[in-house]
């Protein structure tokens, strides 16, 4: 074979990704110009939402990769997304201190304002009626000095329901299927479980060693997941609160993680660019999806069958059983993190 030839072949082979281990993206979102910090998908996994650093939100068509709507109104970084259970509400909280209410057309139903601090997480209760959100009392800072600002708060009349009395920032938060407690990952590494009505402590959970930036609950509302800075995630017994498996694997922070319901997979994704999926009933790594920008945001679809990350600015979506078909081929290696400056990039 002649050399221009062979030069023409191989690239062929790197047009087409004909030589790379890696699974391909069934679909790249691409309409952020800066790193996306929160994807989530809607309760019937047609339509993904995303919040990211350039200011806005975003709805996309996930069978056709389009984008359907900017949520326009943040005044910074958007750092959560979230759907509510019936899919007709999207909330979006930022570093302006506000949690904004949106239908799924792209048009403001309601702002939450008296927050002191950027919001770095939200969840709605299972029946969507409470949203809890967290977030610290200086817009942009996560120290151990500062204190936090939690709060629940009413969806249809936007009146706040309770403030727990806990001095500390809780940087994820997350309901049970029965709703009647609430988990807060908080800056000093514990877990917490409140009980919603009454805002009381109902356990503390300690093993991370850094701050937890995720948490999941299974399905059947037995097991907690947390991700950490500490580079782990832990899987915890709630009838004990003892640490049933630890997940070790990545080398840097992990940002986000995700759960399919029945509590099988899990998904996570870190600062060291990768995006890892995990057996929990063995807390083994099945596959590991190797990019090129640190990973800050993780979802699973309702079935489990499509997982969304925030890779960059760009957000790409593969079908579940191609990575893992792909798992045991992937390649050994991983590029240096970037500098991580904090919660957020």
């Amino acid at each position: 074979m002649n050399l221009t030839l062979r030069s023409s072949l191989l690239l062929v082979v790197l047009a087409t990704g004909a030589d790379d281990p890696r699974p391909q993206p069934e679909q790249m979102l691409r309409g952020h110009n800066r790193a996306v910090n929160s994807v989530a998908f809607s309760p019937d996994g047609k339509e993904l939402a995303s919040g990211s650093n350039d200011g806005t939100a975003k709805l996309w068509n996930v069978a056709t990769g389009k984008e359907r709507a900017t949520l326009k109104g943040h005044r910074g970084g958007v750092h959560c997304v979230a759907f509510s259970p019936d899919g007709r509400t999207v909330a979006s909280g930022g570093n302006d201190k506000t949690v904004r209410l949106w239908d799924t057309t792209g048009r403001v139903r309601g702002i939450l304002r008296g927050h002191k601090g950027g919001i770095y997480c939200l969840a709605f209760s299972p029946n969507g009626r409470v949203l809890a959100v967290g977030g610290d009392v200086q817009s942009g800072i996560a120290r151990e000095d500062v204190l936090g600002d939690f709060r629940l708060w009413d969806t249809e009349t936007g009146r706040e329901l309770l403030s727990p009395k806990r001095h500390i920032q809780v940087i994820a938060v997350c309901f049970p299927p029965a709703g009647r407690t609430l988990a807060g990952g908080e800056l000093f590494g514990h877990v917490t479980l409140w009980e919603t009505a009454s805002g009381k402590i109902r356990a503390t959970f300690k093993g991370h060693r850094s701050l937890v930036t995720s948490l999941a609950f299974a399905a059947d509302g037995k097991t907690l997941a947390s991700g950490s800075h500490d580079n782990t995630v832990r899987l915890w017994d709630l009838r004990t609160g003892k640490t049933l498996k630890t997940l070790k694997g990545h080398t840097h922070r992990v940002h986000n993680i995700a759960l399919s319901k029945e509590g099988k997979l899990l998904v996570s994704g870190s600062q060291d660019k990768t995006i890892m999926f995990w057996d929990t009933s063995t807390g083994k790594e099945l596959a590991t999806i190797y990019e090129a920008k640190p990973v800050w945001s993780v979802a699973l679809s309702p079935d489990a069958k499509l997982v969304a990350a925030g890779v960059g600015e760009t957000i790409k979506i593969w079908k579940v059983d191609e990575v893992l078909k792909h798992g045991a081929r992937q390649p050994k290696r991983r590029s240096p993190p970037e500098k991580d400056k904090g919660l957020r990039p």
